[in-house]
């Protein structure tokens, strides 16, 4: 079964498929007119352009996307992809998730990464298997580092170039 859009306020996580990556990644960008979303001259991103062959690679392996890829990051308002987001690969054999997220330059500083952040590790708990969520980021990316703090996560380790994240999967009462 195709894997659903992930809603929020003002966002839906639109997965990635592989014709509409390796469309991308050959830059037609008319590919996401095809499939009801507005294309903007400043996504892809070079950012997103180098991810892309990592996210063709791990489509090219499975039948279809489980979720655990990656996804578009679309404006509710006006079907507009404004980043992308998602996780670089299924459970680990700890039931480890990692995530990681883009916002275009033109619409940072508007709440969209943190609202990805928080939809990405909702929909990751939801998944029995997943016990925790980890995120990095650069030492000097003070506004990436504030929204892994606002979705709960703990620093864990610093290196001179990486912070490294986690957020354990919730307790929850019986």
């Amino acid at each position: 079964m195709p894997i659903q859009p992930i809603y929020t306020q003002r966002l839906a996580l639109v997965p990635f498929t592989l014709p509409v990556a390796q469309a991308l990644y050959a830059f037609n960008t008319g590919i996401l007119t095809e499939i009801g979303l507005q294309p903007t001259r400043f996504w892809p991103d070079q950012e997103s352009m180098d991810t892309l062959p990592r996210i063709i690679k791990r489509l090219e392996q499975l039948p279809e996307p489980t979720g655990f890829e990656s996804w578009m990051i679309v404006l509710k308002h006006n079907a507009t992809v404004i980043g992308d987001a998602g996780f670089k690969g299924g459970p680990n054999k700890e039931g480890v998730v990692d995530i990681g997220y883009s916002i275009i330059e033109q619409e940072q500083q508007q709440g969209y990464g943190l609202e990805t952040a928080r939809a990405l590790v909702e929909w990751a708990f939801w998944h029995p298997e997943v016990k925790a969520v980890t995120a990095n980021c650069l030492v000097e990316n003070i506004p990436s580092a504030r929204i892994l703090q606002k979705v709960g996560m703990e620093e864990v380790v610093r290196d001179d170039e990486l912070v490294y994240w986690r957020l354990l999967r919730p307790q929850t009462t019986s």
